[in-house]
């Protein structure tokens, strides 16, 4: 039987939740319907129904509202799940494709939205790369522990950083192309060129 206190945390954390949940979705509506420059924290706060001091505590840099997804433990959980003797370029490709796909099924909108804003607003974009860096180092630990190699050794972060950075280039492409194309093969296509280099094209 639950305590009191069991339930009061239980109860805490929901509300938590639903509050985040709330400036996210305002958040969100207001991007789609005004674009990012016109999203303040005042507008957030009024269209969640929220104080924007409740919005600066729970999401102290404004991008991280539509950024962040809260899954850098899920990517870290299935990377430690692909087979111990595949080959790190496959783990990732794999985990990263599992993801964007499990995301675009769950939430085609809100992924679509991201893209949008990652291609057409800087603020956006360049705290992406700051928390593109964090899930770096969480997949770079997860791959130490597969191949021997300290979680700061400089091969590991290249190798991290440039997966991940096909990922996000393959998003710009996406949503610079109206998002037209599949995402999960415009992914493969990415990693594909990791490990290729670019192709010359056919000649006529």
């Amino acid at each position: 039987m639950a305590t009191k206190t069991t339930t009061s945390v239980g109860l805490r954390e929901r509300k938590k939740q639903k509050t985040r949940t709330a400036i996210r979705e305002a958040a969100r509506r207001l991007a789609a319907a005004h674009g990012w420059e016109a999203v303040t924290i005042e507008r957030i706060a009024a269209e969640a129904d929220v104080s924007p001091s409740t919005v600066v505590r729970y999401f102290p840099v404004r991008e991280d509202i539509v950024l962040t997804a809260e899954d850098d433990d899920r990517l870290e959980a299935l990377l430690r799940a692909r087979p111990a003797d595949e080959e790190p370029l496959e783990s990732l490709r794999a985990v990263l494709v599992e993801a964007v796909g499990s995301a675009l099924v769950a939430a085609p909108d809100d992924i679509r939205l991201r893209a949008r804003l990652m291609a057409g607003a800087p603020a956006v974009r360049a705290r992406l790369a700051d928390t593109t860096a964090e899930t770096g180092r969480r997949l770079a630990r997860a791959l130490a522990d597969r191949t021997g190699r300290a979680p700061d050794d400089l091969e590991l972060r290249v190798f991290t950083a440039a997966v991940l950075g096909a990922l996000r280039e393959a998003t710009l492409h996406w949503a610079e192309h109206g998002l037209a194309e599949d995402l999960t093969v415009l992914l493969h296509r990415a990693v594909d060129t990791l490990r290729a280099g670019p192709v010359r094209p056919a000649r006529p």
